[in-house]
């Protein structure tokens, strides 16, 4: 009636641009609320928010109005008029049982069941129903609004199927929007009471059918409801409740297979760092946590039939997605399986020559992943086919089966010299390092110097070679960068962890004394370059932490060299590397005066960088090495005085 008046008074034009200046203010009020920059305490906060919720009566009422008086077909009012009210529904403590809401809740449902609506009046839509969603998960508080919710939203499943036929992906991700806010608002009430009023379990069949879509970015959209659905049935830890939810987390598992496929003309190995990589990879973060529920020997079995199925038919593509879920799941198997894990090892052990790469290497990771199985059957370590084929996932094998495999050593180090010539990437590289260091720790101590000694020639001599040659051909990521052959070198001092008794000189420290030159090289070539002075100190730190105090000898060369590099170059791992010479050798005597020089003349140089503008916020590694070294120079200060 008002709106009538007001249209006659001022006409039609003027009123409209009235309600849509008055439209844009109601928007942004409610939004304002929790914003950080609107200084506010938190009693007034409180306050404002309990205005907002005493006025929002007459708001519904208004934009109700508006959209009566305007039109209700219009795409432009529906699409502001929809914005304003998902604002609102986000004000905490608001009463939904408004008639007025529900009748601009029923505008929303004729705009999203339309197959032909105007994206943006879709978007717009979506987004204040799932506002709208989020308010019923209290849905004891917001009965009524909770059953025209929930009942109204199973009404877009046709309207979904349609966008999937037409391709419209922009809706389909909003349908999965809508459908994975109901099932976040009613979880609880699904686990607590199974298809029972709010909890019917069709909620997830709505999931899972936005899970078969053919766009892996919308299946992503419901992965925390799984998670969160996990965390419940953890909780209650009840097995009855856990097989009320089995078939669904059966069915999820074989669509994110299916959406796990690789393109069938894909060449190579899966690569690293794309949008689809990390999409595998959260597909096996999602797996391992809700794996539980159906058991992981049951999942293993299944993706292990859903291969054997295919028989002639399968393709590799299919056979790869298969033996990547395994892999998610395969350190959750029980070493004492025996009936289909032992023909998984069969099969990929003899896979024959012209299996497609990439099956090749997501078979050797599931060989990986399996270590602790294979501990138990060291029968199949003396397969050579497995150990020239599991050099990408060695560090997996070889840290779980060091005793069984120090045989093997050789036939590693034969690998590793080789390993150049093979298409790997550096980590897998450098994993394989780590698997046979691990193994080489084990061996006898007579055994361990010159074992240690080649493989680590395996990496100093092409890092020698590297030092020759015009450090502007230093291309990051190739052999012609020393950070690829420092961090090798590290990796292998880092996990050569032989035990050593009392008085007992340590296997390692003539090799440590012997790469030193080639390590101080290459700090003095790079003192400029902060990235490969971080690998160069961070290498360093682990041949000191792996030799101890027997390293003494390099203390006086390695604190003279990062005292004059720091003082043209403040980079911060030098202090880092300080405080770990003061932890290892603070509590010797004969070292004391030595460290404390050390410590002071880097306080100039960095107190310096620190107190120019802005030196303490641009540089806050500085800082925190800086403490770290002067809070352990002080701590082995005491203790030294204590021992004496």
């Amino acid at each position: 009636m008002c709106n009538c008046i007001l249209f006659s008074y001022i006409g039609l034009e003027t009123a409209h641009n009235i309600f849509q200046l008055l439209l844009e203010i109601l928007t942004v009020l409610p939004e304002e609320i929790n914003s950080r920059h609107l200084r506010l305490g938190a009693n007034r906060r409180n306050q404002v928010n309990e205005n907002f919720c005493q006025i929002a009566p007459q708001v519904f009422l208004l934009l109700n109005s508006y959209v009566q008086s305007m039109g209700q077909n219009e795409p432009g009012v529906l699409k502001k008029v929809f914005r304003c009210l998902g604002s609102w529904l986000a004000i905490k403590g608001l009463q939904t049982d408004d008639p007025n809401l529900h009748i601009l809740l029923n505008y929303m449902f004729q705009v999203l069941v339309n197959y032909d609506s105007q994206s943006n009046v879709h978007n717009s839509a979506s987004d204040a129903l799932c506002s709208a969603l989020v308010v019923i998960e209290e849905a004891t508080a917001h009965k009524a609004l909770a059953s025209i919710l929930f009942h109204g939203v199973y009404t877009f499943v046709d309207a979904y199927n349609m966008s999937v036929a037409r391709e419209d992906t922009d809706k389909s991700v909003n349908y999965c929007r809508i459908f994975t806010e109901l099932a976040e608002s009613f979880l609880e009430e699904m686990v607590l009471y199974p298809d029972v009023e709010f909890g019917k379990l069709r909620t997830l069949d709505l999931l899972l059918m936005c899970v078969g879509h053919h766009d892996f970015e919308v299946a992503e959209i419901t992965f925390n409801v799984w998670y969160r659905l996990s965390e419940l049935l953890y909780k209650r830890n009840e097995e009855t409740l856990n097989s009320i939810f089995e078939p669904y987390i059966q069915r999820l598992i074989i669509a994110l297979c299916r959406h796990c496929q690789l393109d069938s003309d894909h060449e190579g190995v899966p690569e690293e760092g794309d949008d689809f990589s990390e999409f595998r990879r959260r597909v096996s973060d999602l797996i391992k946590d809700v794996v539980f529920i159906i058991g992981s020997s049951k999942c293993f079995q299944q993706m292990f039939e859903n291969l054997c199925n295919q028989g002639n038919l399968a393709t590799w593509d299919a056979s790869e997605a298969s033996l990547f879920i395994m892999g998610a799941v395969a350190k959750n198997i029980v070493p004492d399986e025996n009936k289909i894990v032992y023909r998984v090892v069969e099969a990929i052990l003899n896979l024959p020559e012209t299996s497609h790469i990439a099956v090749r290497y997501t078979s050797t990771h599931l060989l990986g992943e399996l270590c602790d199985w294979i501990e138990k059957h060291p029968q199949y370590l003396e397969k050579t086919t497995f150990i020239s084929s599991c050099y990408s996932i060695a560090k997996n094998i070889c840290a779980t089966c060091k005793q069984q495999m120090a045989s093997h050593f050789s036939g590693l180090l034969q690998i590793i010299q080789a390993i150049d010539t093979f298409s790997l990437s550096n980590d897998a590289t450098v994993g394989l390092l780590r698997g046979t260091a691990l193994i080489l720790g084990q061996m006898p101590h007579d055994k361990i110097t010159d074992g240690l000694m080649e493989l680590c020639k395996t990496q100093t001599m092409p890092l020698s070679q590297v030092l020759k040659e015009d450090k502007t051909a230093v291309k990051e990521g190739t052999k012609t960068d020393p950070a690829v052959w420092l961090d090798r070198l590290a990796a292998i001092f880092r996990y050569t962890t032989p035990s050593i008794t009392n008085g007992q000189m340590h296997p390692c420290l003539p090799v440590v004394e012997t790469i030193w030159p080639l390590l101080s090289e290459t700090c003095n070539k790079y003192q400029a370059d902060i990235r490969i002075i971080e690998r160069c100190c961070r290498c360093v730190r682990f041949a000191i932490r792996c030799v101890g105090k027997q390293s003494v000898s390099l203390l006086q060369p390695l604190v003279t060299q990062m005292v004059q590099i720091y003082q043209v170059y403040q980079h911060s791992c030098f202090l880092y590397l300080g405080s770990v010479l003061v932890d290892e050798y603070g509590s010797e005597p004969g070292c004391v005066q030595g460290l404390i020089d050390m410590l002071q003349a880097f306080c100039t140089p960095a107190f310096r960088l620190l107190e120019s503008n802005d030196g303490l916020r641009n540089c806050p590694d500085t800082v925190d090495d800086l403490f770290r070294l002067c809070t352990r120079q002080v701590f082995s200060i005491n203790f030294s005085t204590m021992m004496n």
